[in-house]
């Protein structure tokens, strides 16, 4: 058996490397192949190119890479003809995922969309090509399953597979114990794992470091950097700011850990914060026309995952722009800011009144724990393993070419009645 993966984002790669792992524990003969990361690789995925080098954002760096998209699509088409996998699955990206799948239907190949991009947030057209392209969505929220069968799209609720990737995460004691000795309050500064979140978020998040310290002059920062590259982006603003602040490279689950609070973006690594139950305040910040075609778009309340999850019903038609300092949510567990303009007086705010005041911070805390004893357990992978490969067992095998030719090829019928007219 072959299973075609394709897979952009730094995140969908950890996602497409727990499935692999699942899968091979259940199928060990499975060979994979694809397009993924270093992750994926790792996990056994032989990779056709590292599509996280291409993790990008808005339309217009699309634009800018739309030769490399093309190639990359060209290069699939030709695969699924000359190979056929038995299944493609899909891992969120969905610009580029949405061609990938054209083209496996295209060739009578199933596709299986496992941590789907958030449709009914922000493109509730998009719910046609779920339906006419996938198969089956696995579905992250536990809303979705409704939302997807309500419109006529076979979904199964699984679970976030984020969770399996922070279970399975082994913290470096000798990092903690270092930094234990340390006494002070820590606020982790978490930018981003893509390079425009960095660009975007990380002189609003210096600018609230600023104004905490001020304040908090006990307080001691550390920034979280993803890539090589990003960390000395991050040196670099950190030197010009005049702030003391630590930056390390792919220490975020340390950081997350030892964190009195968290300045972070908006991604998957709230559900981390949401696992180490870490008061924290969210900021996204975007270009002016992206903040006016977002208001345009978008159907939900909320973009952090972890509000969502705590929303009574995060689908209920409220578009409106959530406003943390209005202070009438009290369901909202993390302060949100998608923003065009400066907001780092606010998201300094939060943070200030959290190392201020330990009975408010605690109690944000034991709201987090009770939010994780519901929604964050794992085993997401292990179910979307086991659901793919039940479903192609359930699929009728196609009939197998045949291994031998005629050793002759029969004669042609004759245009005429053998017999002559002067004979009849």
């Amino acid at each position: 058996m072959k299973i075609f993966f394709s897979a952009g984002e730094p995140s969908g790669d950890l996602h497409g490397a727990n499935l692999i792992r699942q899968l091979r524990a259940q199928r060990p003969d499975i060979e994979f192949v694809g397009y993924g990361g270093p992750e994926m690789a790792a996990a056994g995925c032989t990779l056709h190119t590292d599509m996280t080098l291409l993790a990008v954002m808005w339309i217009f760096r699309v634009l800018i890479n739309l030769h490399k998209f093309l190639a990359l699509g060209g290069r699939a088409d030709r695969y699924f003809r000359h190979h056929k996998p038995d299944a493609v699955v899909l891992i969120d990206y969905p610009g580029f995922n949405w061609w990938v799948a054209r083209r496996a239907k295209a060739h009578g190949i199933p596709v299986y969309y496992f941590a789907p991009p958030q449709v009914w947030a922000w493109a509730t057209h998009r719910i046609r090509k779920v339906r006419r392209l996938v198969d089956h969505v696995l579905c992250s929220m536990p809303f979705e399953q409704k939302w997807y069968r309500q419109r006529g799209a076979n979904a199964t609720f699984i679970g976030h597979p984020y969770f399996d990737e922070v279970r399975r995460q082994q913290l470096d004691p000798q990092f903690l114990a270092a930094h234990r000795d340390d006494a002070r309050p820590l606020v982790a500064i978490l930018p981003g794992s893509r390079t425009q979140e960095v660009q975007h978020n990380l002189s609003c998040f210096l600018k609230a470091a600023a104004i905490i310290h001020a304040r908090v002059p006990s307080a001691r920062f550390a920034i979280a950097s993803f890539k090589p590259h990003q960390a000395e982006m991050a040196r670099r603003a950190v030197a010009a700011s005049g702030l003391d602040i630590e930056v390390h490279l792919k220490r975020t689950p340390e950081l997350i850990h030892l964190a009195t609070c968290c300045l972070a973006v908006s991604g998957s690594v709230s559900l981390e914060l949401l696992y180490q139950c870490k008061p924290t305040v969210i900021h996204y910040a975007i270009s002016r026309l992206a903040y006016v075609l977002q208001r345009r778009y978008r159907r939900v309340k909320y973009i952090t995952l972890v509000n969502l999850l705590s929303a009574v019903d995060p689908l209920d038609g409220d578009a409106t722009t959530y406003d943390p300092d209005r202070g009438d949510t009290p369901e909202v567990l993390y302060p949100e800011y998608v923003t065009c303009t400066d907001k780092s007086r606010q998201v300094a705010a939060h943070a200030i009144r959290w190392l201020t005041d330990p009975v408010e911070r605690e109690r944000l805390v034991e709201r987090l724990a009770a939010l994780k004893a519901e929604v964050g357990h794992g085993g997401a992978a292990r179910s979307a393993a086991q659901y793919i490969l039940a479903d192609l067992d359930r699929r009728p095998q196609p009939l197998p070419a045949p291994h031998y030719a005629p050793a002759k090829a029969p004669a042609p019928l004759p245009k005429t009645h053998p017999r002559s007219k002067t004979a009849a």
